[in-house]
């Protein structure tokens, strides 16, 4: 009798590389098509501008106005961080999608991140949303796909008991 392990949730990753993908491209389209920076492009007038910004920091600017040391740092927290959810995927199992969608997204977000960092010492972000007359901090798709995730896995955890964990 040969047993067999049982599938885990690493398939998921597919979704990480598509966030990835989009991502890239989304900031790729920025780049060339929202210059000069810093100028907004309103989508949804009041609500809704595509505004080409670039934060050395992490969310909320935190750390931007450090030294550089910032950019090895977070390079290495968004490997650490993907490592480790990449461990919590291969102990889920395959089927169980409330913890594997929102931890393959904040891998995605993660790493679309690392990307810029690694490529240009800062990361680009363009969309920039309005809270009543409130802008809300100018962020990308990278970011939305971590928020996202870990809203889910709380949401998820909460609803539906505690996930599972390595």
């Amino acid at each position: 009798m040969t047993l067999r392990p049982k599938p885990n949730a690493l398939s998921w990753l597919w979704l990480a590389a598509a966030m990835i993908v989009l991502d890239q491209l989304t900031k790729w389209w920025a780049l060339t098509a929202l210059q000069p920076a810093e100028t907004p492009h309103p989508v949804i007038p009041g609500i809704l501008n595509w505004t080409l910004t670039f934060n050395t920091g992490a969310a909320f600017s935190f750390l931007a106005d450090s030294a550089g040391w910032q950019r090895w740092f977070f390079a290495l927290l968004a490997l650490g961080i993907s490592a480790m959810l990449s461990v919590w995927l291969a102990r889920t199992s395959r089927n169980d999608w409330r913890t594997a969608l929102p931890l393959a997204l904040i891998v995605g977000g993660a790493l679309g991140n690392l990307i810029d960092r690694l490529h240009a010492a800062k990361v680009t972000d363009f969309i920039q949303v309005f809270l009543g007359s409130y802008p809300f901090p100018v962020f990308n798709v990278a970011d939305s796909a971590i928020s996202v995730g870990a809203v889910a896995l709380i949401v998820f955890s909460i609803f539906s008991g505690s996930p599972k964990r390595p």
